[in-house]
């Protein structure tokens, strides 16, 4: 009984204060609807825990049994409630098309759908679409909130609806719709202009000039005849060029003429015969001696004077009336115009010689051991001089004294016998100090690897302003020697010498131009150091010779004739003279070459 009284007034109570809330509602919904929600009772707060802590099955009872409960009053609060929420909801999107004046052309909720879609008949912009999803997220978050029947009343907006079909068909691909011609065209038909991206690079350029060209080409082929085809083909056709067959002729039989192979031996034992007789005649000439003398005579001599002799010399036409065939008609000689000739003597103007330096040089003064000694020790008593007087003066402290352990005791005495290890530790460090302060004075002195390959390239390096010093040597055989012409070579570029190395049979030709100190140099290399008979050469009789170097001649020449040495091989006598004659030196290899005939017939004899 005490549970039933208890329900009662339960209920009792809970009408009593939906009466209030309803009455409350009804006073706010005259005036602005601006208020806060009623608040609920102890009771709500129980039954709402107790459903809190069942399933989802309880949840579902209790909603239905309190949807079938439900009262006028209930009902009537509920949708005070949902009114309340739609107001809020209009409040701020009338804020919003205050703000933003394109929402201020979308059309409110109770418009009917054609307005609607004549406002968004608009291509929609980005910003548009985001705002338009807004707005129907708004709207899905009030009809989430309500419940029941209340959530089929409040329907999607004409407007939403619009905004959601806009923002689904921009992200849907445009279709791509074509004229009879081939342009891309919109709804309408009015021609669209696509953007094309023009290369900037110059390979994407030649890319692009090479497809259009192709693409121009193809087109214009695609429109000409077979006829015109065909024409063009036989434009470029040269019926000169013997075309080879597709398929391949088959091999037959050739056989050679009767009597073809007696011929060529013939032929050959002919030429045998030839070569016989030729080798008796050299060696008849080699033993007379005509040979050498043949050769000699085939070595042109350098005309370096002109054959033709001017009718009149320089120095008579100063003294001629005219020239050597104008007489005098007095005395029938020569006609002379006597007022050229005078009591005076005309001096030649004094010219320098070619070969004369244009600074003067000065030979140097050497002296003996004994003068250098005294020099040096003459030198370094006014240097001690100088600096003693300084100490007098106090410009310069006084250095300290030279210790060694040799003279400890004499120099300290009496502190050495007191404390003879600190003595002996001072004198170490001030010997220590000594040998840095000398190792770094050298140190300073020494040249850098710069320093060195300059001074190097210097010593090597003379003047040939003067005159260059020329040196020709004549070898037996250098062709098949590497090692002997890598030395060739290198040492004359090392000594920064020019000139050109002529290989022939029998008679290889070396010309070096430089200085007397360079010359010098390579003259002990080419006579000495490198050992030419330890090779061995073919002679003109086929039998090995030793190897030999000579030197041809050296003498001095104006200028150079010559750039970096390199090799030149020559297969005949000729080609090599007129290498030199080129350079115009061509006595070298008149003197090279008529040496080495002369030494190949002393052979033989």
């Amino acid at each position: 009984m005490s549970s039933i009284i208890t329900r009662k007034d339960g209920d009792v109570d809970e009408r009593k204060l939906s009466k209030k809330r309803a009455a409350a509602s009804e006073s706010s919904g005259g005036g602005s609807g601006a208020h806060e929600a009623p608040k609920k009772s102890r009771f709500d707060v129980l039954d709402k825990n107790g459903s809190a802590g069942g399933g989802d099955q309880k949840e579902a009872d209790a909603a239905a049994a309190a949807t079938a409960s439900l009262s006028s009053t209930q009902i009537k609060l509920m949708m005070a409630h949902a009114q309340r929420e739609i107001e809020e909801r209009k409040r701020a999107l009338s804020n919003l098309r205050d703000k933003d004046p394109l929402l201020a052309s979308v059309p409110s909720i109770g418009m009917p759908v054609a307005l609607a879609t004549q406002a968004l008949s608009k291509k929609p912009t980005p910003e548009d679409s985001e705002k338009a999803r807004k707005i129907a997220e708004l709207q899905a978050q009030i009809r989430a909130k309500l419940t029941g029947n209340l959530a089929n009343l409040i329907q999607p907006t004409a407007v939403a609806a619009a905004a959601a079909a806009a923002a689904q068909a921009q992200e849907r691909p445009k279709p791509l719709i074509l004229d009879e011609e081939g342009r891309t065209v919109d709804k309408s038909g009015r021609a669209i202009n696509i953007p094309t991206v023009t290369p900037t690079l110059k390979a994407n350029i030649r890319a692009k000039k090479r497809e259009v060209f192709q693409r121009q080409t193809g087109l214009g082929e695609r429109g000409e005849s077979a006829s015109s085809a065909h024409d063009e083909a036989i434009k470029y056709f040269d019926d000169r060029i013997a075309q080879k067959p597709t398929v391949r002729n088959k091999r037959t039989l050739r056989f050679h003429e009767p009597g073809k192979f007696q011929q060529l031996a013939e032929r050959m034992r002919m030429k045998s015969q030839l070569e016989r007789l030729q080798n008796e005649i050299s060696q008849i000439a080699r033993k007379t001696g005509i040979s050498s003398a043949t050769k000699l005579a085939l070595i042109a001599p350098k005309q370096d004077m002109p054959d033709d002799v001017p009718a009149m010399e320089w120095w008579d036409s100063v003294i001629l009336t005219q020239d050597l065939e104008t007489l005098d008609e007095a005395s029938g000689k020569i006609s002379i115009r006597q007022t050229a000739i005078t009591n005076l003597i005309e001096h030649p103007t004094q010219m320098k010689p070619p070969n004369e330096p244009m600074k003067p040089v000065y030979l140097p003064v050497f002296l003996t051991k004994k003068e250098r000694k005294k020099l040096r020790r003459q030198n370094r008593r006014e240097a001690w001089k100088e600096e003693q007087e300084k100490i007098r003066l106090g410009l310069v402290a006084p250095p300290e004294p030279k210790l060694r352990i040799s003279n400890l005791m004499r120099v300290l005495g009496s502190e050495a016998v007191q404390d003879p290890t600190k003595m002996e530790q001072h004198v170490r460090e001030q010997m220590a100090k000594r040998q840095k302060a000398h190792e770094d004075a050298n140190n300073a002195r020494k040249l850098t690897s710069e320093q060195k390959s300059e001074k190097k390239q210097r010593k090597l390096k003379e003047d040939t302003s003067c005159g260059v010093h020329v040196s020709v040597y004549r070898i037996r055989d250098l062709q098949d020697n590497q090692s002997k012409k890598f030395k060739v070579e290198t040492n004359a570029k090392q000594l920064q010498m020019t000139g050109s190395v002529v290989l022939f049979r029998d008679c290889c030709v070396v010309v070096v131009e430089g200085g007397p100190k360079q010359q010098k140099k390579y003259r002990r290399l080419m006579l000495t150091r490198i050992k030419w008979e330890e090779d061995l050469a073919k002679g003109n009789d086929g039998q090995d010779v030793p190897n030999s170097c000579v030197l041809v001649w050296e003498g001095t020449s104006q200028r150079r004739h010559f750039g970096e040495i390199k090799f030149k091989i020559f297969p005949m006598e000729k080609m090599a003279r007129e290498f030199f004659q080129k350079h115009q030196v061509e006595h070298y290899w008149d003197l090279a070459y008529s040496g080495a005939v002369l030494e190949a017939s002393t052979d033989q004899q």
